[in-house]
């Protein structure tokens, strides 16, 4: 039984919910509009360039969370999942996903968007694995900060061996489906590396390496 991994944002979905998130805030008046808009907007870029410190990044993410109880947030993260995530999930991806499941693969999300936006969407697509960065909760609420080690670039290995370590899996004839360059280190580590409507950089390594190109649209 082969493990076929999927990235989230920009791969299974249309957009990045992380993204998404922060507009969807913005838009419902629920942080200062502007201003957090502004540094949604200036991370965004920064992850797309491969800049991004994602602990800066993190602490400005997970703020809100902190913030908020949690029956408030999963309100709005149903009011968030109608509006922004729906939308965003295509046939073509729906599908991809659905082959592997018929094939008997194992399913995994692995994203590095917070396990708070995410959960939600993966229990969409029908994929009870998910490795996300996760928010710290005491007594029942986040606290802003981070638990462990963040699910991106070299961390999504990192939280990937540990996944393997517990679930007595191997990456033995693994798939891995990602858009970004910032996933090449877990693109270079499995058996059949797929960029799915990659960006120029990936776009570009995968035509050097002669990995397949997927678009999803």
């Amino acid at each position: 039984m082969s493990l076929a991994i999927f990235d989230l944002d920009n791969t299974l979905l249309r957009g990045d919910s992380d993204h998404a998130w922060g507009m969807f805030l913005v838009e419902r008046g629920l942080v200062d509009g502007e201003t957090y808009q502004l540094a949604n907007e200036r991370y965004y870029a920064q992850y797309r360039d491969g800049t991004l410190d994602i602990m800066e990044f993190l602490a400005f993410a997970l703020a809100p969370l902190a913030r908020v109880e949690p029956a408030t947030l999963r309100a709005w993260h149903h009011e968030f999942m109608q509006a922004k995530i729906r939308p965003m999930i295509t046939a073509p991806a729906r599908a991809l996903v659905e082959q592997h499941r018929a094939r008997g693969d194992t399913l995994l999300i692995i994203t590095a968007t917070n396990r708070f936006v995410t959960a939600p969407i993966a229990r969409e697509f029908g994929i009870e694995n998910l490795l996300a960065t996760d928010p710290e909760t005491v007594d029942g609420r986040y606290t802003g900060r981070i638990d462990g080690v963040p699910c991106y670039r070299e961390g999504k290995v990192i939280r990937l061996r540990e996944w393997l370590a517990l679930h007595r899996h191997t990456l033995d004839d693994s798939w891995f489906y990602s858009d970004s360059h910032n996933d090449l280190p877990l693109l270079e580590t499995v058996t059949h590396p797929v960029a799915v409507n990659p960006d120029e950089i990936l776009r570009a390594t995968a035509q050097t390496r002669g990995w397949t190109v997927l678009r999803l649209e």
